[in-house]
């Protein structure tokens, strides 16, 4: 199995610790866990399937409000 390495600073590596011992998992098994779930990161099937699926009058984009009800801003 290929191997990597790391370079992290301390606080992190204890956050890392701390939860790999709250799952009950080696620092390895914790990262690589964490890692695959990272790029593994899918939408389900069908997902954009949905996109303009909902035919509601109240998911329509509103009217731009006009600009002279805006805040004044900070001048720099």
């Amino acid at each position: 199995m290929p191997q990597i390495s790391l370079y992290i600073d301390s606080a992190t590596l204890n956050k890392i610790t701390r939860s790999a011992r709250q799952d009950e998992l080696s620092l390895s098994k914790w990262v690589g866990a964490n890692l695959q779930r990272i790029v593994d990161e899918t939408y389900p099937p069908g997902f954009f399937d949905l996109f303009g699926s909902v035919k509601d009058s109240s998911m329509l984009e509103p009217p731009e409000i006009p600009a002279h009800y805006d805040i004044p801003r900070a001048q720099i």
